[in-house]
């Protein structure tokens, strides 16, 4: 069912979640993973001149590093890509031109009036992409907890 997975991934602590549950899908079906990170272009363009060069740098740093903790997660090999660009489009048009079967992203998971404002990325993916979009929210520390008492429980019983 999944052959191609692209894990979306910015390195924060929102993506972790996700990439454990892409790579989980990845080994169910013996799929191939791709992980993907996108230097956005408009947030370097925005910064002053003067450090936009470093910006550029930390950036790809920050990607680098990102793209390894997929990697050092999986029990698979993982091809890896940096992109520049608007995040979203690259996204759809990587996933696209891989002939992925689903897209894995992490979302921050706002709730009230707050989800209205985001415009995160995760949203724009998936109203646009063509691919399945897989998103998957990050916990907050009482649900993670939950979660745990969940899991200890019906490891218990």
């Amino acid at each position: 069912m999944f052959d191609t997975i692209v894990i979306a991934t910015d390195g924060s602590e929102s993506v972790r979640r996700a990439v454990s549950v892409a790579l989980d899908l990845a080994e169910r079906f013996d799929a191939t993973v791709h992980a993907l990170y996108v230097v956005d272009e408009g947030e370097v363009e925005s910064s002053p001149e003067r450090v936009r060069e470093e910006m550029r740098a930390a950036l790809d740093d920050s990607g680098e590093e990102a793209l390894s903790a997929v990697a050092e997660a999986a029990d698979r090999p993982v091809t890896t890509a940096v992109r520049e660009g608007r995040p979203a489009t690259e996204i759809r048009e990587y996933a696209t031109d891989r002939g992925a079967d689903v897209v894995a992203m992490g979302t921050r998971g706002r709730h009230g009036e707050n989800r209205f404002l985001i415009g995160s990325v995760a949203e724009r993916v998936v109203r646009t992409c063509p691919v399945p979009v897989l998103t998957v929210r990050q916990l907050d520390d009482r649900e993670r907890d939950d979660a745990d008492g969940v899991g200890d429980a019906a490891a218990s019983a």
